[in-house]
């Protein structure tokens, strides 16, 4: 019997600890989304996870963020079917694990202006554990420990 409630409440925490961990990211922190910053340096060092949101502060209607591939952030150009975020407070969730580039496709922002954004996403299995003097936004990667099950598979 108490290893039965004992697999619900493990089930449940692994269901919804990512999403309580989560983190939400401002781009460019108090600067936001704007020209002439520095977006990588922004984002050298920074451990984001699957499950973490990344938020695009901006006034409405001065820039937008367009999720590319890695060729569009290269050339800045989004994909002709690609439709714009233009809210002024974007919020994209990191669903995913892998690299990940945004631009700004106002005028020339992007290629004149530096105006777009790289990122590596990791997957949520490799999130450190929040210490509890911590905050999660001040969280720095650290390797898990080995299992004698990496390599295999089930």
């Amino acid at each position: 019997m108490i290893s039965s409630w004992l697999f619900i409440i493990l089930t449940v925490l692994a269901t919804f600890a990512p999403s309580i961990l989560a983190t939400d990211y401002v781009v460019g922190d108090d600067k936001g989304w704007t020209i002439n910053f520095d977006y990588q340096a922004w984002a050298r060092g920074k451990m984001l996870f699957v499950g973490d949101n990344l938020v695009f502060n901006y006034p409405k209607g001065v820039q937008n963020v367009y999720k590319v591939n890695g060729t569009g952030f290269q050339e800045c150009s989004a994909p002709l079917d690609s439709v714009p975020l233009t809210s002024g407070k974007d919020v994209i969730n990191l669903a995913t694990s892998g690299r990940k580039w945004y631009i700004c496709g106002v005028s020339r922002h992007c290629l004149d202006a530096g105006q777009k954004l790289a990122i590596t996403v990791f997957p949520s299995s490799f999130a450190p554990s929040p210490s509890p003097t911590s905050e999660n936004s001040d969280r720095k990667f650290s390797a898990p420990s080995p299992s004698p099950t990496w390599g295999y598979s089930n």
